[in-house]
């Protein structure tokens, strides 16, 4: 019988916080794939953890996914572990669940800590819809693609971020964003952990003169339907109504139905846009 891939969560920090279930399995499976085995060996010595572990991570993700799916499919139960957190988010251990589904073995994940929700539940932001982007891309032109997407995001965004590059991504995201609410949590579950409620501004004066340490999780209020209600009917007074009903002319609706839409924007009745247009 084919073998089970397992995800097994590890702590953030705070060793604590492993669960007696991934103790109890990662001491059971035949082999664990960690992303950094030197990094790892710690957590394993700590709990006595005896089973083999091999590397796995960004830079041979895929080929040795493949080793892995095939050990799976001879019988041999695998644990993945990341260097702190859930497998899959935000690392290479999704390439190796997308194999292990395609090859038909059996996966599941053993719940545990992930400093995206831990961050999103300390922010004191809204928590019933939130995006999470991880780190925003390296490439200077598909960042700023992401940026102005968050734009009209109405939900709570959650993104990571390394010290040194910290004050970069809050300025790139007030020069696309504005000013927005933000609470920028450190060293979660650590010792000097810390979750700084502030805005954009406020946050890039403080890190100005406080050199930001410790991994970040930034969690950042979305922008409110009102809001793009305010820029849309700014958007539309700035065109005259013939502008204004080309912009459903040119999706294909009549001219009618247009005019009825375009009234509704601009908060007049149609007579209003029918005498505009003769």
């Amino acid at each position: 019988m084919p073998g089970t891939l397992y995800l097994c969560a590890t702590p953030i920090g705070n060793l604590e916080d492993i669960t007696f279930r991934v103790i109890r399995t990662l001491k059971e499976v035949d082999l664990i794939a960690a992303e950094d085995t030197r990094h790892s060996i710690k957590l394993l010595n700590h709990f006595e953890i005896k089973t083999p572990m091999t590397s796995y991570h960004e830079f041979n993700k895929i080929d040795k996914a493949r080793y892995l799916v095939n050990q799976l499919l001879e019988g041999v139960n695998i644990a993945i572990i990341t260097d702190a957190g859930t497998p899959g988010i935000s690392d290479p251990g999704e390439e190796l669940v997308r194999q292990a589904h395609e090859a038909g073995i059996t996966v599941t994940s053993l719940p545990g800590p992930a400093a995206c929700i831990t961050a999103l539940t300390m922010s004191g932001l809204s928590t019933r819809r939130f995006a999470f982007e991880a780190f925003l891309p390296s490439d200077k032109k598909e960042r700023q693609i992401i940026l102005q997407e968050l734009q009209k995001e109405t939900r709570t965004t959650i993104l990571y971020e390394a010290p040194h590059r910290l004050l970069r991504t809050l300025r790139a995201l007030l020069e696309t964003l504005g000013d927005r609410k933000v609470t920028i949590c450190r060293e979660l579950t650590k010792k000097y952990e810390t979750a700084f409620l502030t805005t954009l501004e406020g946050a890039i004066a403080h890190y100005e003169v406080q050199e930001p340490k410790g991994e970040c999780v930034i969690v950042m209020e979305g922008i409110s339907h009102q809001q793009i209600a305010e820029e849309k009917q700014k958007e539309w007074e700035e065109m005259t109504i013939r502008e204004h009903m080309d912009v459903y002319l040119q999706q294909g609706i009549d001219k009618k139905e247009a005019m009825k839409l375009v009234a509704k924007d601009r908060g007049v009745p149609k007579r209003d846009i029918y005498q505009q247009l003769i």
